[in-house]
């Protein structure tokens, strides 16, 4: 793991803790804990350019730091314990399992500001939580698969069987199917957030199933790479990722945690901070929708937007019913939306995904 500030300092983090700075009361130290790197071009990426967007609007009011490719467990704690010991006044740790950690070393600084991704645990005041409605998003592409396929077979790549994840594969069926019935998903599940060889096996898997349309939850460009090799569809992830399969990719989901860092940085920097669980989707412009490149034909990115223009206006739900269960039992009567409570811990397929989430 690289502890790094704008100015390029590190320091290595082997076993116990590494050598702390000397802490600085100025300026307002904001730290950054990552599951990956930057470099993935995805997820770590997106939360990177939050980072330096602090950076830009504080200027030198400010001093940002991050650790990168930080394991989920013990490994987090003694992490976000040596950023503290450091110097960091706030701490934003940008993965749902480094939750428990989080809270774990806020109990014991409570003067500092922690902020947890994508988490629901909020055991002390000075923990909040955020996350992105990326069910919003995944609505948008799904309804985009569903026309772009041609073998009626879209594969998923999926992390973690977590509520977020099954979130995104339930709403990027239900709009894949309500545009073609025949549409068929197979889901493979990795069991990482970052691992490139990983992740391009599971793409190759999916390609060789007869997939031609393919959606991933995980990190790297590594599926990019494998969908342009094989001349099928596929959609960039948490990042545009356009450098990487310029064709055939058709767009992406991408999330956007630049405002959100700067109000908060902010808040916490004149003491209005408050603890709070924040939920933004594609209104707020936490999730947004890559270009939708000419491969996809005009009536459809027209029936996209008009779907973008409606989630953000408040007038369509991608969760609205009639939807049931996978088995078949009724969740959700005509008309009626889902509610947030069951959408954070949604733990079911809808009707019509085969194959069970794994425990």
């Amino acid at each position: 793991m690289k502890l790094t500030t704008k100015l390029l300092v590190s320091a290595a983090l082997a076993t116990g803790l590494a050598g702390a700075a000397t802490a600085q009361d100025d300026p307002f130290q904001v730290g950054f804990i990552y599951i990956g790197t930057p470099g993935d071009y995805g997820w770590t990426y997106e939360h990177d350019q939050g980072r330096l967007a602090v950076e830009e609007e504080f200027g030198d009011a400010v001093d940002t730091v991050f650790l990168e490719n930080v394991p989920e467990g013990p490994d987090a704690e003694r992490a976000i314990t040596t950023m503290i010991l450091g110097g960091a006044d706030m701490v934003f740790t940008t993965s749902f399992g480094y939750g428990e950690a989080t809270n774990a070393v806020a109990g014991q600084f409570p003067d500092v500001y922690f902020e947890h991704a994508t988490g629901y645990l909020r055991e002390h005041p000075n923990v909040s939580t955020y996350s992105a409605r990326f069910y919003e998003g995944r609505a948008v592409i799904g309804h985009i698969a569903g026309h772009m396929t041609e073998s009626n077979l879209v594969g998923y790549i999926a992390s973690y069987p977590i509520p977020e994840v099954i979130r995104g594969i339930n709403s990027a069926y239900l709009h894949a199917r309500e545009v073609n019935p025949d549409v068929e998903f197979r889901v493979v599940w990795t069991y990482t957030w970052f691992d490139p060889a990983v992740e391009g096996d599971a793409a190759q898997a999916l390609i060789d199933a007869g997939v031609d349309v393919l959606m991933q939850h995980t990190d790297s460009t590594a599926p990019q790479a494998a969908a342009e090799e094989a001349g099928i569809l596929s959609f960039g992830q948490a990042s545009d990722m356009f450098q990487f399969a310029p064709r055939p990719r058709i767009s992406s989901i991408i999330d956007d945690w630049a405002p959100y860092y700067i109000r908060r940085v902010g808040e916490a920097m004149d003491g209005t901070w408050e603890q709070s669980d924040t939920w933004e989707g594609i209104a707020e412009g936490m999730v947004a929708i890559g270009e939708m490149t000419d491969a996809i034909p005009e009536e459809v990115r027209a029936s996209a937007q008009q779907m973008i223009d409606d989630i953000a206006a408040g007038d369509y739900h991608p969760f609205t019913g009639p939807i049931n269960r996978q088995d078949g039992t009724a969740w959700l009567a005509d008309g009626e939306v889902a509610d947030d409570g069951t959408l954070a811990g949604m733990d079911f397929y809808v009707e019509g995904i085969t194959g069970e989430i794994p425990n």
